[in-house]
């Protein structure tokens, strides 16, 4: 089964919950809002999607759900053939789920972000791609070593606990000292976790640099591998969990 957790941030506080979940099992595709959803009420005042108006409530579909298919780039655009470049994944490559996964399917008009859970391989290691987040933010001398960038360059990572915005911020550091950007914060809850017993078995290397004129978001793409613990599993807190038991609840058949 394919799954993808949804993320919406805060525009005010500008964190990130894990709000939702989307998996197809071949034939169907099922969306549930996760704990996360809660807490983003409590914290944020998140509204539920006009889509998906109840929180305890279970949609299907045999169709990708237009919030969702709507992230990803069509076919027909004259762009097409770059963006597939930028992702780093096969030019024949039309799984929606693997696109999104990669792409993170960002827009200029909301505050919401799609994203794999990191898989475990044969060799016992997690697996996972992401684009930096914060490039903007990031002074010329910064955005210069990101355009110098060579693939398989290795990155450190470091927490920031005196960032104003964000005491769980984990920025990606070069060996020379310069900061290019952060770690998507839906996903420092268990990067922290891996990094608490074993930070030295956590790599994380440069995939690709899109050049300029290619958008921000997808300008560093990276990807980080860590040895798994049989005892630690990532996605299994409380804010990935779904509000409603998916095996006994009924499902409403999304428009």
């Amino acid at each position: 089964m394919k799954k993808l957790f949804l993320a919406w941030l805060d525009p005010n506080s500008r964190y990130w919950f894990p709000i939702g979940r989307l998996t197809f099992n071949g034939d169907l595709y099922q969306f549930v809002y996760t704990k996360g959803a809660i807490e983003a009420v409590s914290k944020s005042g998140f509204v539920p999607l006009l889509s998906f108006p109840d929180l305890e409530q279970v949609y299907e579909s045999t169709e990708l759900f237009p919030l969702f298919s709507n992230r990803l780039m069509r076919h027909s655009r004259p762009e097409y053939k770059n963006f597939v470049q930028w992702l780093n994944i096969p030019q024949n490559s039309d799984d929606p789920i693997a696109i999104l996964a990669r792409s993170g399917g960002r827009k200029a008009t909301d505050n919401f972000e799609v994203f794999p859970c990191p898989s475990v391989d044969d060799n016992g290691l997690y697996h996972i791609h992401f684009f930096v987040h914060g490039l903007r933010h990031l002074p010329q001398c910064s955005q210069a070593r990101i355009n110098s960038f060579k693939p398989n360059e290795i990155l450190w990572l470091a927490h920031e606990f005196q960032n104003p915005y964000d005491d769980k911020a984990l920025t990606l550091n070069t060996e020379d000292h310069h900061i290019i950007g952060y770690c998507p914060r839906y996903l420092v809850h268990d990067f922290f976790e891996i990094l608490k017993d074993k930070p030295h078995l956590v790599k994380v290397h440069v995939e690709r640099v899109n050049p300029s004129p290619t958008p921000l978001q997808f300008r560093l793409l990276c990807n980080m591998t860590a040895e798994w613990d049989t005892s630690f599993l990532m996605c299994a807190s409380a804010e990935y969990q779904p509000i409603v038991d998916v095996d006994f609840s009924v499902s409403l058949q999304a428009s």
